[in-house]
């Protein structure tokens, strides 16, 4: 999937226990003062550590902030993952299970509290990550329904064909909805979002006539 293509492993990697306080008390920094006036020192009082050792843990306040940001990617991803063994479990078919992955993706956007913080506040810290510099966005977001999609396909849910460019172009919208919530979609309502995506979210994955489950959740 390209040379970028190493994100995806990094975010499902085993988390460091020794840091989960830390990046603790930076995100309620993060979300108290916002990342530019939350210095060190702060997140270190937070933490209850001394300056040097979160230093020695952190070399900078930019690999603090990465490390946080890999950690709300990590609990966003294992929400969509949990999500969708839900289905898994009870051998949803394709329809299915893509309809409650876009929930879950809904959900999981509606309730990140730091990334509301950042475009409402801060977008200048946050937007070009999502935009002119967001090609790891991208490519995350691209290689997990591709994986998604490679799935259904190996279990006969899903037609053979080239997963990349219709998970790229899901990723990319997914993308312009974090950015842009203002929309037609029914973002905060679960029910009419389902419906949403049986309609119209469903179909851009060739979902055949007998791939998809009942009538949902």
């Amino acid at each position: 999937m390209g040379a970028l293509a190493q994100l995806l492993p990094l975010v499902r990697s085993p988390r460091r226990d020794q840091d989960q306080s830390v990046l603790s008390a930076a995100l309620q920094a993060f979300l108290d003062f916002g990342i530019k006036r939350t210095s060190m020192v702060e997140v270190a009082r937070r933490g209850g550590l001394s300056l040097a050792t979160l230093y020695r843990r952190f070399s900078s306040k930019s690999d603090l902030i990465q490390a946080v940001g890999l950690q709300q990617t990590r609990e966003f991803i294992e929400g969509v993952d949990a999500a969708v063994q839900r289905q898994i479990d009870r051998d949803a078919g394709a329809e299915d299970q893509i309809v409650e992955l876009f929930v879950a993706f809904l959900d999981g956007l509606r309730s990140n509290q730091l990334l509301d913080r950042l475009l409402d506040t801060e977008p200048e810290i946050v937007l070009p990550y999502l935009t002119t510099k967001g090609a790891p966005v991208i490519e995350l977001g691209r290689d997990y329904l591709a994986e998604f999609v490679t799935r259904l396909q190996a279990e006969g849910k899903l037609p053979a064909y080239d997963p990349l460019p219709v998970a790229e172009m899901v990723a990319r919208t997914a993308l312009s909805l974090a950015l842009t919530p203002q929309t037609v979609i029914p973002l905060d309502d679960d029910i009419a979002a389902r419906k949403y995506a049986r309609d119209h979210v469903a179909v851009s994955f060739r979902v055949g006539p007998r791939s998809g489950g009942g009538a949902g959740q």
